[in-house]
């Protein structure tokens, strides 16, 4: 296992000089040392980067739940694999163990048989963060259906859209969910999707809130009386290395979601290995992500990438406000959490509260914190290393895409030194290059670039469910034979890689090119701000200005807001240059984000060109009432 796991800088790089000159040699012996295989591979890689055509592992057989569970339970069965804190803070936690998950697990596999659902079926899951969301998730793979997780706050519109994109059979949803102090109708919203949706077979509905539903005679039936009559044994479904084990949903430029298709055998080892890495787990440790498991995250690094390697990982039903902005430090304290992995959003957000919501916990169990989602700005990361990581457990910032399957570039904790707002390294088998702007690789440092990747892994999408050529042409056209990511970096002297954010985020004033997300990082030091977005808008002189969105921390709303404009634009001048100063700055309560928190600057930008039309559909946006709010008062 010392292969598999990198402990000191000089292994780091001993690993990864030798994934570079020997891919196939390194990832074979990753593969072939850590998992149980029915059958192994012929050959490790086949690809055609131009053609967009990757696969990996080729003709081996394997099941991932095999790895995730079947494998354990001799040495692990009473070890606890999940333990599922609700919503309520009154409500017990649930500890399952490694044979208590077996059980489950198998059963719920059974009842999807028993209701006609087969190798290839596509299954769409619409579930709060409750343990029968992981449950299913891993009954699916089971069996060999493809599962397609919904997040439990999209509109009826968007789960309709993505249900028939798939042309899912049987959906599996829950009465209702709980957010923090609101009980959320998932059943209604699944049974107005479902009117437009005729390849929906069955519905299996997980009682949680015990609301009053509608249940459709035929096609709507209570998941519990058929896990009660199911056998608690199942044969796993022999896959092989390239089916399809999961599509998830992510936002595209135009609007149409992408269904970005994973298959079994590479993502199992690229989640698997980046996960024992980048979080130095430990057999006796308790590792939480706080994502949602709609989203990419909570796939590899809730549900995949803790269970294959034997893991304790924690669900968290709630919001981190609820009851009280306590809340996830309570929980940290409470089961003695030693790696907590969390998003930059989260951390802003926390961190316009009193710190001392923090220090009233004991979080000394921590020893590694981690953020996802978005590059942390510097004034989060210090706070974050200071009150949560009190200066001695390593932050590792990661970066990776739903397309990517899994973490690319973070430091290694208690390995690679960290650097505040830099992802640092790329993992062993990662190859990322910058580009120019006439498509020419830049070899030195100290330079900016388009962010690429010019080998395959063994984690990476393999499509767009039905539609491989814009796949292709999404990925792979810009910068032909090599992965483009969308994503603009910094390479630095030493060669750490800082993401500056979204290529398309570059907004050229006066003919310079003013990448965006170091303006808002300098915004974000101002001590009255807690978030901003820049987005560009046109201008007669310039051809384009930058316009901002700024919202408050509770200190600076009762502030003069010319003046704080002109303390902003000040702040920027002597951070980036007078060039990146602000032309329009629109004071805001929220920014309109997606589920995941990803800010949505495509509509921003249009409201600040003056267009308020052609947002694409809001309801799938955590907050879509703002969107109003900044129209009504733009300047």
């Amino acid at each position: 296992m010392s292969y598999y796991q990198i402990k000191s800088l000089e292994q780091y790089f001993k690993h990864y000089n030798k994934s570079i000159r020997e891919p196939r040699k390194f990832w074979d012996k990753i593969a072939d040392e850590n998992f149980t295989w029915y059958q192994k591979w012929d050959k490790v890689v086949e690809f055609d980067m131009q053609e967009a055509e990757v696969k990996w592992f080729l003709n081996a057989k394997v099941n991932i739940t095999k790895n995730c569970i079947d494998r354990h339970l001799a040495k692990r069965g009473e070890k606890t694999a999940i333990i599922f804190e609700p919503n309520n803070p009154d409500e017990e936690a649930q500890h399952i163990t490694y044979n208590e998950l077996y059980e489950r697990v198998t059963k719920m596999a059974n009842v999807l048989r028993d209701q006609g659902v087969k190798k290839g079926d596509r299954v769409c899951i619409y579930l709060p963060m409750i343990p029968e969301l992981a449950i299913t998730v891993l009954a699916c793979a089971r069996i060999g259906a493809v599962h397609s997780v919904i997040f439990a706050g999209f509109s009826a519109s968007a789960v309709t859209s993505r249900v028939l994109d798939l042309q899912c059979k049987l959906v599996v949803t829950s009465d209702g969910g709980f957010r923090g102090n609101k009980t959320i109708d998932l059943k209604g919203i699944i049974d107005e999707a479902l009117e437009k949706c005729p390849c929906v077979e069955k519905t299996l509905v997980v009682k949680r809130t015990n609301s009053k539903v509608n249940m459709k005679e035929d096609r709507d039936y209570w998941l519990q009386p058929l896990l009660d009559s199911a056998p608690s044994n199942n044969v796993a479904e022999i896959m092989d290395a390239e089916d399809p084990l999961f599509i998830l949903y992510t936002s595209g430029s135009t609007g149409k979601p992408k269904g970005m298709m994973h298959t079994t055998a590479g993502y199992m080892v690229y989640s698997a290995y980046t996960f024992k890495n980048i979080f130095n787990y430990e057999e006796n440790d308790v590792y939480w992500c706080t994502a949602d498991i709609g989203w990419i995250t909570g796939h590899s690094y809730i549900v995949y990438g803790p269970l294959l390697n034997g893991a304790t990982t924690v669900i968290f039903e709630g919001v981190p406000s609820y009851p009280d902005f306590g809340r996830f430090w309570e929980i940290i304290d409470k089961h003695k959490v030693t790696q907590f992995y969390t998003a930059p959003t989260a951390i802003r957000s926390l961190a316009k509260e009193n710190w001392e919501w923090v220090d009233k916990y004991n979080l000394s169990s921590l020893k590694i914190i981690g953020s996802v989602g978005e590059p942390i700005n510097e004034e989060a990361w210090h706070w974050y290393n200071d009150h949560v990581g009190k200066k001695k457990s390593p932050i590792v910032d990661t970066w990776w895409q739903t397309e990517t399957g899994g973490i690319m570039i973070s430091p290694i904790p208690f390995v690679t030194p960290t650097k505040p707002t830099y992802a640092t390294l790329p993992l062993p088998g990662v190859q990322p290059v910058l580009m120019d702007e006439r498509r020419n690789e830049i070899e030195d440092n100290q330079v900016v670039g388009s962010l690429c990747i010019k080998f395959p892994w063994p984690g990476m999408a393999r499509t767009i469910w039905g539609d491989h050529q814009r796949f292709k042409e999404t990925y792979f056209t810009a910068f032909p034979g090599k992965y483009f990511t969308g994503d603009g970096a910094l390479r630095d002297e030493v060669g750490y890689y800082r993401i500056t954010g979204r290529v398309d985020d570059v907004v050229i004033v006066s003919g310079h090119n003013l990448g965006t997300a170091p303006i808002e990082d300098a915004i974000n030091e101002h001590p009255a701000v807690a978030e901003s977005a820049i987005v560009g808008f046109p201008h007669d002189v310039k051809g384009n200005a930058l316009y901002g969105f700024i919202t408050l921390k509770e200190s600076g709303e009762d502030r003069n807001r010319d003046n704080l404009r002109k303390e902003i634009n000040e702040h920027i001048s002597s951070h980036i240059g007078p060039i990146a100063k602000l032309d329009k700055i629109q004071f805001v309560s929220g920014l309109p984000k997606t589920r995941s928190g990803k800010i949505m600057r495509r509509i921003l930008r249009k409201i600040a060109e003056g267009e308020f039309t052609n947002f694409g559909d809001t309801t799938t946006l955590l907050n879509p009432e703002i969107v109003d709010e900044i129209k009504n008062e733009r300047i």
